[in-house]
């Protein structure tokens, strides 16, 4: 009585393995795949997100996968919630949750508990500060933010537009700046953090080899069936990597070719900037292909 429920974390980069090792442990521990996945929250977007198969999700419970349309709202603190509310629901059942997946953000305010700002986004507000980054540059509006949140500024790049105008939206709001209201409550659970990795050459010819297999799977026509459909490039959805370095192909600005090695490139670079958000997590152990744990699973 009284003792914390078990949770397990599986994250790491893009392209390293995750659904596998989390489908072999999950079916050997009876537990439930918990996804940590910023864009496999959306209908419709399945092979840019790599997200898993009929097969695979067949093979282990998977939550939070096809949970809204591209354009509907989603905020990090509506996915803490869900997150949490779907553990404690696993646990319930007598079977263990899994939280895997590769977005840094979505894991810490799980893993760390985060007590995030419940401000209801604000359109025009949004919409306000946006175009103020469009006219006057991302800087200026990062320069507007330091100087009423100088610590959330630190934390965000200048070139992240979304989570500048975030901040801003929050301490107009509420009076108060994001950072004094984003503190930490330990979460319920025994927490187990698995950090998978590879040697940086290889996960880079992954990636490569997983976008050129989005590709032959039609990845192209599925961002023409998006875009068909209505949807934005604007929206968060469509903005996320993935979907928007194919903008210029459809625009007419660009070759495919081209788009296709933008893609590559980004994600490289989307690969190198996940290593940040992965080690603060805790109680982090690191796994590599020759950890005894991941060699067995992977028999």
């Amino acid at each position: 009585m009284g003792e914390r429920p078990p949770l397990l974390a599986i994250v790491g980069p893009t392209a390293v393995g995750k659904t596998a090792l989390a489908i072999a442990v999950a079916r050997r521990i009876g537990g439930e795949i918990v996804s940590a996945d910023s864009r496999q929250i959306y209908r419709h977007m399945d092979i840019g997100t790599a997200k898993p198969s009929a097969a695979e999700r067949a093979a282990a419970p998977h939550h939070l996968i096809d949970i809204r349309d591209p354009d509907e709202p989603f905020s990090l603190a509506t996915y803490q919630e869900l997150a949490m509310a779907t553990i404690a629901a696993i646990t319930a059942r007598g079977r263990i949750p899994l939280l895997v997946g590769g977005t840094g953000q979505y894991l810490a305010a799980v893993l760390e508990g985060w007590q995030i700002p419940r401000v209801a986004p604000q359109p025009a507000l949004r919409a306000s500060l946006e175009r103020e980054a469009a006219e006057q540059g991302a800087a200026a509006l990062h320069a507007r933010l330091a100087a009423v949140d100088p610590l959330a500024a630190a934390q965000i790049a200048p070139s992240n537009v979304r989570r500048v105008v975030r901040a801003l939206e929050v301490y107009l709001v509420t009076g108060q700046p994001i950072s004094a209201q984003q503190t930490r409550q330990p979460p319920p659970y025994q927490i187990r953090t698995i950090w998978l990795t590879r040697p940086r050459a290889e996960l880079y010819a992954r990636a490569d080899t997983r976008v050129d297999a989005m590709l032959a799977a039609g990845l192209v026509e599925e961002v023409a069936r998006l875009r068909a459909a209505g949807y934005g490039w604007e929206l968060p959805s469509l903005s996320s990597l993935g979907y928007i370095q194919f903008r210029p192909y459809f625009e007419g600005t660009a070759s495919l070719a081209d788009c296709v090695a933008r893609l590559k490139f980004d994600t490289h670079r989307f690969i190198r900037h996940q290593a940040a958000w992965f080690r603060r997590l805790p109680n982090l152990e690191r796994w590599t292909p020759e950890h005894p744990e991941w060699r067995a699973l992977q028999a």
